[in-house]
């Protein structure tokens, strides 16, 4: 339970750094005091009391009362993960509903830094396509986005991947070209193109931008590298 990125995903569902340390103490110990929390993890205990009031306040932990003791017990993973995602999507809905109105503007080119924030784009663009898809990446990024590709051929929307090594996409055109390093693409619909880098280290930086001149820019070079592989494919065969 001390496992760092196990501790970094339990902060996602609304716990602070702490509490999420407490909640796997819960889980590996059973139910247990505040004064046994704070033993087991080195921390005060009136920092550990204070953490478990609130964790029963989000719905992480129960408070069980046995005579004059009080101890705590971990609320289930899933039940708690299915909790919080239920009280957020009816928080999106309110959100939605009561959300001012969103003034009109030309698409810009934006920056996105980050890799969580770019995967995160590059999903949300495949999940809003209507049409078409045209994806450039290598094939290790490309397995990232699994699910939402195979949901778009299930839909039956163009699916082409241009990648360099092969891969495994029923009813979606793929290219095989040269390594592809960092470098990444998507355009969807003829509309929206995301373009830069993204990779292990701090190199995490990508472009996107509605604008049809560079939509029409990133699409003709793509269309280009394309047609040399189409005829690289015919000339091979």
């Amino acid at each position: 339970m001390e496992d760092k990125s196990y501790i970094e995903r339990l902060m996602e569902f609304g716990l602070t750094r702490q509490e999420a340390g407490i909640y796997g103490c819960l889980i590996s110990e059973g139910k247990t005091t505040g004064y046994e929390v704070a033993k087991q993890l080195g921390i005060s205990r009136s920092n550990a009391y204070n953490s478990l009031a609130s964790m029963t306040e989000k719905g992480a932990a129960y408070l069980v009362e046995e005579g004059t003791t009080k101890k705590y017990v971990s609320v289930s993973l899933d039940e708690f993960c299915r909790n919080r995602i239920r009280r957020l999507e009816e928080s999106q809905r309110w959100l939605k509903k009561h959300m001012p109105s969103e003034k009109d503007h030309v698409e810009g080119y934006i920056t996105i830094e980050g890799s969580s924030n770019i995967l995160d784009k590059i999903r949300n663009l495949l999940a809003k396509a209507e049409e078409r898809v045209y994806i450039s990446c290598t094939r290790n990024y490309l397995l990232l986005f699994v699910d939402e590709l195979e949901s778009l051929i299930r839909a039956k929307k163009k699916v082409v991947i241009v990648t360099d090594q092969p891969v495994n996409f029923r009813n979606a055109r793929v290219y095989i070209g040269n390594n592809r390093g960092m470098q990444i693409g998507v355009i969807t619909d003829s509309r929206y193109v995301l373009t830069g880098e993204y990779g292990e280290g701090s190199i995490n930086t990508c472009l996107y931008s509605g604008q049809k001149n560079f939509v029409e820019l990133y699409k003709s070079a793509l269309s280009n590298e394309i047609k040399l592989l189409a005829i690289r494919e015919e000339n091979m065969q």
